[in-house]
């Protein structure tokens, strides 16, 4: 017992000598203050008079300034830490204390009859100087030893606010592996001003000549703002000049926190193909969400997960996870109830949308108002080996859900569309635009009918960078693996959206349809496969092994185009667009067929699906969608199989039934 008494006084002894020291040395500081405010004002020489005077006067003054440093607790200040906030805080306390202690003379003299008047402005200089002096002394002391350290040389690009306290960090770590050197920023009014010591030496144009001139070994990008743009401006030359590069977060991620030497990263293939995007509106956000009960299909997909993630932060009543994969829906459910914490009710559902009444009686239980339909089938190649079950998961899928959300009165519906529903030369963009053409039919059917129950609606775009579909993570693989890295075609293109900013304009565009509308996402300018294959290569810290370059680290190799690839993607099938209230979401006109017409086209490609007939299917395909030229003749396992058996001679005991008891 007396042990573990002795250890908690042992234990709380040093941080209390702490304070008390610091008290020490701010009573010694105002004391000096004090005497030093005569000495100054008498010129270093005190008349023996007024020299009396002080050390009648110092009790009281003291004892004054004692009690205000007690008021605002300067011992709980972190002497190393010291920062701005600090010292106005200690500017407080110097005021105080020599207003107090000032009227407090003035009181006892009856005026300041026979009190040089200059000693209180004098006393306040010297304790703002000496009680913050002896704490920021020893800072400037370990920065400095900072700035001589032995890391690497680098130069900060950007000389703004993140460029500011990266350096101050990388400054007050003497055992920091970088040591800043320089800033470059583009702004012509900082060139030539110190930053932390350090000189704003040019702009970035100017860093090739720095790097050789000091040796530099890393260039560390800190502009959180900067677009793709100028993001790659500065790769290319970091690249020509032969420096290595880093890169602090976006302004998203450092906004409400510290920049520190910890932050900072690799330049990343998502770096240079972002873009600079459009605050979202927080009307169009909330207006099919807030308060409603929201179900997303394909909910642990890339995109469905995504959505589960924006709806259950923007205030729903209740969001339903419909998916048909058990694990997949299991990470995303525990992701979400983990990051909620019971915040919004989150209701797990395995299920497939081929499955008409396991939808309805969903959608019916929970009162669901708003549906994002997310699932599909997406891999090219595989939809076209599988076409069969491609269509019947993206087009019949869609049907069930559809007709399931009109039969339960939901209030919208929305399809998460492709590009590659435009002039299709796939399965799976054939299927997507023929769930397009669904959701146009029952819409306009609706309107024709004067019913309005489900207002249908469908969002088109393009790649989403790290999706599973996306060529980004099998180029990362491939490169950590140490490559080749495969492009099919040199001249492949494609559009690339961010996975959130993507699911943002989804959810707004659902927001403004009326009914059959679709919208198109601005995907910006496409990008070249190759080139986006040689960029990550780089950025990586490689170099392409090719004709130019025989002895280079990875090597990328054509393979070819796959089943139904094209070499361009579009995302409008006729010109007839239109802008909409979002800058970054259009509206198109698309074609569509009357709701009893393709009622009867979709029974007939029901019965080509039931039997198997791919070439049935192929032919009421190209009669019902504009454009749709499919690139290969379509293969499915299951069909070549069942022909091959056709074709197989008979033996006897083939028709026997085998039972197993």
């Amino acid at each position: 017992m007396v042990t573990t008494k002795l250890k908690k006084i042992s234990f709380n002894a040093k941080p209390f000598l702490k304070k008390l020291f610091i008290v020490f040395l701010d009573l010694a500081s105002v004391t000096l203050a004090w005497f030093g405010a005569y000495w100054l004002r008498f010129s270093f020489d005190i008349p023996i008079w007024f020299f009396e005077q002080a050390l009648d006067l110092a009790p009281l003054v003291l004892g004054i300034q004692a009690i205000v440093l007690l008021v605002f607790r300067l011992d709980r200040l972190i002497p190393r830490f010291t920062s701005l906030p600090d010292l106005t805080r200690i500017l407080g306390f110097s005021l105080a204390g020599v207003g107090l202690s000032t009227l407090a003379i003035f009181l006892k003299l009856s005026g300041f009859q026979g009190f040089p008047r200059s000693i209180p402005a004098l006393d306040l200089m010297l304790i703002v100087l000496l009680v913050s002096g002896w704490r920021i002394l020893p800072r400037l002391i370990r920065e400095n030893r900072g700035l001589r350290n032995h890391g690497k040389k680098t130069i900060i690009i950007g000389a703004g606010q993140a460029g500011e306290m990266l350096a101050r960090d990388m400054i007050r770590h003497v055992n920091s592996k970088y040591r800043p050197l320089a800033f470059l920023d583009d702004d012509p009014n900082k060139k030539g001003r110190l930053l932390h010591g350090l000189p704003v030496a040019g702009t970035i144009k100017d860093l090739p000549e720095l790097a050789k001139r000091f040796g530099v070994d890393l260039v560390v990008i800190a502009i959180p703002s900067a677009n793709k743009k100028t993001i790659g401006e500065i790769v290319e030359i970091c690249d020509d000049a032969g420096v290595e590069y880093r890169i602090l977060p976006s302004a998203a991620d450092i906004i409400s926190g510290r920049v520190t030497v910890s932050d900072i990263r690799r330049v990343t293939i998502e770096d240079l193909l972002g873009r600079k995007t459009v605050p979202p509106r927080r009307d169009l956000l909330e207006r099919c969400i807030k308060n409603k009960v929201v179900m997303i299909t394909g909910a642990g997909g890339s995109i469905g997960s995504e959505l589960c993630r924006q709806v259950s932060s923007l205030n729903p009543k209740r969001v339903i996870l419909f998916e048909h994969s058990e694990y997949a829906l299991y990470k995303i459910d525990s992701e979400l109830k983990q990051e909620l914490q019971n915040r919004v009710e989150v209701i797990p559902i395995l299920g497939s949308v081929n499955n008409f009444k396991r939808v309805k009686t969903v959608l019916s239980v929970f009162n669901v108002g708003t549906v994002y339909h997310a699932a599909a089938y997406k891999h090219v190649p595989l939809v076209e080996y599988n076409p069969i079950e491609g269509i019947r998961n993206n087009l019949f899928g869609t049907l069930n859900t559809a007709l399931a959300a009109l039969e339960c009165g939901v209030e919208t519906f929305l399809l998460i569309s492709t590009d590659k529903a435009v002039r299709p030369t796939n399965i799976m963009g054939a299927s997507k635009r023929l769930s397009e053409m669904v959701l146009q039919a029952l819409s306009q059917h609706q309107i024709e009918r004067n019913l309005h129950p489900t207002v249908f609606t469908m969002v088109r775009f393009g790649n989403v960078l790290g999706s599973s579909g996306s060529v980004v993570p099998l180029f990362r693989k491939q490169i950590e693996q140490g490559g080749p890295v495969t492009v099919t075609h040199p001249e492949i293109t494609r559009y690339f959206m961010t996975i959130p900013e993507a699911v943002q304009l989804v959810i707004q565009a659902g927001s403004m349809a009326k009914g059959g509308e679709v919208f198109v996402l601005d995907m910006g300018e496409p990008v070249k496969i190759m080139d986006l294959a040689q960029k990550m290569i780089k950025l990586s810290g490689f170099t392409i092994k090719d004709a130019n370059n025989p002895t280079g680290d990875i090597e990328i190799v054509f393979t070819g185009l796959r089943s139904g690839e094209k070499l361009y993607e579009e995302l409008l099938i006729s010109e007839n667009v239109s802008p909409t209230k979002h800058p970054m979401i259009l509206m198109a006109k698309e074609i569509y067929i009357e709701w009893d017409k393709l009622q009867r086209l979709l029974k007939q490609l029901d019965m080509a699906c039931n039997a198997f007939d791919l070439n049935a299917v192929r032919k009421i395909l190209a009669r019902t969608i504009k454009g749709y030229v499919p690139q290969c003749g379509v293969v499915d396992p299951v069909w070549l199989a069942k022909k091959a058996e056709a074709d197989r001679p008979k033996k006897e005991n083939d028709n026997k039934v085998y039972r197993i008891f």
